[in-house]
């Protein structure tokens, strides 16, 4: 667990995938087309705490929806590439323009198409309910699965070790 405290403490830039990770990969569509996603409060609620520690947050997912883009604004999240099947491209252009290294970036992920970030961030983390090769290439795994708190676990650790996390709390 030191290894992974080590890590964390790092952590200038958290990226989550989205269906799967903040969502519980269930895809709501109704008869007009019209796309649905659950998100889970207390995620939310964990993000802001994050970013009000100066750590910035970004989402890269494969899918395109308005949902996800009012979410992301709601918790004042400005670094959203969406329609990206392929990530790898969005994280090179991401790292890039914030002029960060790999190795102050955490990514969460859940399917295989998140494993190229994943072998290349300092911290990769795994939902609860990943795909078992993600699993297997994942620093650490929350307990939790996507869209049911995983990515509160996930702030949570990187607060903690940080030595934010108490500050973060004390005003509740």
């Amino acid at each position: 667990m030191q290894d992974i405290q080590e890590r964390a403490a790092r952590i200038r830039l958290v990226i989550f995938d989205v269906d799967g990770v903040l969502t519980d990969g269930s895809l709501y569509l109704g008869d007009d087309g019209q796309e649905y996603k659950a998100f889970h409060s207390r995620d939310g609620l964990g993000m802001t705490l994050l970013q009000e520690t100066g750590v910035r947050l970004a989402v890269i997912t494969g899918r395109t929806s308005k949902v996800v883009q009012l979410r992301m604004e709601n918790l004042g999240i400005s670094e959203i590439y969406q329609g990206y099947r392929d990530k790898l491209p969005a994280y090179e252009e991401l790292k890039r323009r914030l002029s960060l290294t790999d190795d102050v970036i955490a990514y969460v992920g859940d399917d295989v198409v998140d494993l190229p970030i994943m072998r290349q961030v300092g911290l990769a983390i795994a939902v609860g309910d990943a795909h078992p090769r993600v699993q297997q290439h994942a620093h650490w795994h929350t307990r939790a699965g996507g869209g049911q708190g995983a990515a509160r676990e996930v702030c949570e650790l990187i607060l903690d070790a940080q030595g934010t996390l108490e500050r973060a709390m004390s005003r509740f």
